[in-house]
Order: structure tokens, then C-alpha cells, then sequence
């Protein structure tokens, strides 16, 4: 048998731990505890009491009602960016990374070093030329336009994974499929994305919270209220003197329930993209 005074300094540590662990965890769970708490309220019982819930009779369920109405129509517009905007960025990450890994031309170490310096170009410098090339475009108040800025906007850091974890892929399944006459779209497709999974859907599950997230490039090229995502939508419930906080809270809970689908169902995903990376590396 263990001695006692062990077993007791093991219980300590353990529950030290777990104290440390939920003390983090509540931290993590207040915003939406105070999101749903909120949501409940009108703006005089909110000022009298921000902290504690109100009794189930005092509940004003209507900015939960108000909230679905104003939000879910920004929600699919979002959803409609996002998706469209990732998937057209990982495709067109697949083949740049491709030709980066495949194939070497003259200056292509110049080439992928000029590629790299974008990385490290902050973004806002690049607002005034994307809003005047959009306005040439006439794309300025479209929902393409933002497909188009995610797309351009995530290939650098996508192409940059992408290319080193196909550099690790066996050479040997290229040469085979060229000795089958593959064409280098089909050694794409059958053998680079079956074998990058983990990593695609790791950077596809960024590339959509990126774009869903974005908000500074939707305020400048939206101006029809139909049009705008999520981000642009909220803001636009701050009144200039009166804060409805309890529609607020409900707006900003819905908002954010498709991102808590997303990471419920993804998480796993999520981390097996990782670990590859890091085993990769």
C-alpha cells in the first residue's frame, strides 16, 4: 500500500490542478454566460443589475425574436462569402503549391522569396489600392468583391504550408502516375489532396474564420444593408445614444452560433491538421 502521506500530497496536486483547470474554463465560459444573461433583459433592468440573472418571469424573450430576423439574413450572406471565398482559395493554394514543389524554373527561388515577402506586408497598406481596383472593377457593393479579397488574401500563407507538406510527399507516386500519363491536374487530384487531407481541412476551417471574421474590408465596400455579413451588420446596432444592450447580447449570440457548430464539428479535424504539420515538420 501507497503511504498515506503520499496518497494525501497526490490528492493535493490533483486538485490543485483540476481547480487551476475549471478557474480557466469559467474565465472562458463568462462572455457567453453574460452574452445569454443579458440577452434577457431590457436596458433599465440591465443597468440596475448587469451581473446577476433575473427571474424566468422578468425574461424578454423578444430580443431573441428581433435578434433572428436582423441576424440570420447577414448570416447567410457570410456564410455564402466564407464558403465560396474558401474553397476558391484552398483550390487554387492546391495548384500553386503544386507548381512551388513540382516544378523548377529559372529564378523560381527568387520568385518564391518575392511570393514570401508578401507575408509580411501589413494588410491595411493594401486597403486604398484594393478599394480603387474594386471601384474600376465595378465590384464595389457586391458580395464578390469580398470572395475575391478572401481568395487573394489567404493564398500566401495557404501556398506556404501547402507547398512544404507536399515537398515531404514520396516522389515515387509522382514519377508513377507520369509513367501512367497522368496529367499533373490528375496527380492533383488523386494523389497531393487525398494525401494532404488533414492539412486542407485544417486550412480550410482557418480560411473560413478568417473571412467570416473580417470585418474592416466589408464596412468599405458594403453599402446596401440587404448585403452586409455579420460583422458589418452588428456594428450597425450600436444607436448613437441609447444602447439596447439585451438586443445586442441576443444579435451577438446568434451571430456566434455558427462558429460554435463549426468548432463542435471540426475540433477533431482541426487538431489531426496540426499534428500532421508538426510530424511533417
Amino acid at each position: 500500500m501507497r503511504d498515506p502521506a503520499v496518497r494525501l500530497s497526490t490528492l493535493r496536486r490533483d486538485g490543485s490542478k483540476h481547480v487551476l483547470i475549471l478557474f480557466f474554463v469559467l474565465i472562458a465560459l463568462l462572455p457567453i454566460y453574460m452574452m445569454i444573461e443579458v440577452s434577457m433583459k431590457d436596458t433599465a433592468t440591465f443597468y440596475r443589475n448587469p451581473w446577476l440573472p433575473t427571474s424566468p418571469t422578468e425574461w424578454h424573450w423578444e430580443n431573441w425574436t428581433y435578434a433572428f430576423h436582423l441576424i440570420v439574413p447577414y448570416i447567410a450572406n457570410t456564410v455564402f462569402v466564407a464558403v465560396t471565398g474558401t474553397f476558391c482559395s484552398l483550390f487554387l493554394a492546391i495548384l500553386g503549391a503544386y507548381f512551388f514543389s513540382r516544378h523548377r524554373m529559372p529564378f523560381s527561388g527568387i520568385l518564391w522569396a518575392g511570393f514570401l515577402a508578401l507575408m509580411l506586408m501589413p494588410s491595411v497598406v493594401n486597403i486604398t489600392p484594393l478599394f480603387m481596383v474594386l471601384k474600376s472593377l465595378k465590384m464595389l457593393n457586391t458580395l464578390w468583391a469580398l470572395i475575391l479579397l478572401g481568395v487573394a488574401g489567404g493564398q500566401v500563407f495557404n501556398i506556404f504550408v501547402l507547398r512544404n507538406f507536399i515537398d515531404d510527399l514520396p516522389r515515387d507516386l509522382f514519377e508513377a502516375a507520369e509513367i501512367d500519363g497522368a496529367s499533373h491536374l490528375q496527380q492533383v487530384l488523386t494523389i497531393v489532396i487525398p494525401m494532404s487531407g488533414p492539412i486542407i481541412g485544417t486550412l480550410a476551417i482557418l480560411s473560413f474564420l478568417g473571412i467570416w471574421n473580417d470585418f474592416l474590408m466589408p464596412f468599405i465596400v458594403l453599402r446596401d444593408p440587404g448585403l452586409f455579413t455579420v460583422g458589418v451588420g452588428l456594428i450597425y446596432l450600436d444607436g448613437e445614444y441609447v444602447k439596447q444592450w439585451g438586443e445586442i447580447m441576443a444579435a451577438y449570440f446568434v451571430a456566434s452560433i455558427p462558429l460554435i457548430v463549426l468548432f463542435l464539428f471540426t475540433m477533431r479535424l482541426f487538431v489531426r491538421g496540426l499534428s500532421a504539420g508538426a510530424l511533417k515538420g
